[in-house]
């Protein structure tokens, strides 16, 4: 029943990102109002997929890289749905819906079967810092593709090019608020995961911080963001040279979340595979 569900996810996940692909050519409500739908209905399989893999497991599901990457899908999934409803910004299912797609496909090459939960797991720390952590990247995921869509905007407008696309994606000064937004609410999210994450540590391992490799890149890539919205608030850092630097801070996201647990051994490592 699990792998059925996957492949359900999938299917409409991707049909989506195929619609939003076919907006770009023939940029029409219809093609969009069906984008928007299959991602919902790849939405709710999606959440159903994880209330299964929570009955069958007993815990909740993001205790390894396959549960990892299935949820952090699920959780930009969320932001695009939530993002679209609030800004209707069509476009910006072209360039987000694909992430969901990949971190989907992601999970589907990493094993799904269920093992025994590591001690280290069994605590109710676990949801709250991993869901706090996870919507804040999945936030960053949502300015990751605001970033480049402003940065493909500000270069037809450079070079005067008056294409298709250009007529497709907002002004500059609404993807640059929009920038913001998301900022100002992703941060405070990863903030509070890091220190919930601490908290764990201490009941855990004995000490809030210990320079595990995924806790030192972590804080590598909150004074990033921290920096950005330090200099957006103080010194009126816009634009290009602010979407440069979202998108900097969420390739530190992806190193973070997948770079560490692969590469790198430490207190993290039993979250590679299973």
């Amino acid at each position: 029943m699990y792998r059925y569900l996957i492949l359900l996810t999938f299917t409409l996940y991707f049909g989506s990102m195929l619609l939003a692909f076919f907006y770009l050519s023939r940029p029409g409500e219809r093609a969009i109002q069906w984008a928007t739908y299959l991602l919902g209905a790849g939405f709710l399989a999606h959440t159903v997929m994880l209330g299964l893999r929570f009955y069958q497991s007993g815990h909740f599901p993001i205790t390894n890289l396959h549960e990892s990457l299935s949820f952090f899908a699920w959780c930009v999934a969320l932001i695009i749905l939530v993002v679209h409803k609030r800004f209707g910004i069509s476009v910006m299912f072209s360039f987000a819906t694909p992430l969901v797609v990949l971190f989907l496909a992601l999970s589907l090459t990493t094993g799904s079967r269920l093992l025994p939960l590591p001690p280290i797991l069994k605590s109710y720390w676990l949801p709250i810092h991993v869901i706090l952590a996870f919507l804040g990247d999945a936030i960053f995921a949502l300015t990751f593709c605001v970033s480049i869509m402003y940065l493909i905007q500000e270069r037809h407008i450079k070079k005067k090019k008056m294409g298709k696309l250009m007529r497709l994606l907002p002004s500059l000064s609404l993807l640059d608020q929009l920038n913001y937004r998301l900022l100002s609410i992703g941060f405070p999210l990863l903030t509070l995961g890091i220190i919930t994450g601490s908290i764990w540590a201490e009941y855990a391992w004995g000490s809030y911080w210990s320079w595990d490799p995924k806790e030192t890149w972590s804080l590598i890539t909150w004074l990033v963001f921290a920096a950005l919205l330090h200099q957006r608030l103080t010194v009126g850092w816009r634009g290009k040279k602010a979407a440069w630097v979202a998108i900097v801070g969420f390739g530190l996201v992806l190193f973070t979340f997948l770079g560490v647990n692969l590469l790198l051994s430490g207190l993290h490592s039993y979250g590679r595979w299973s």
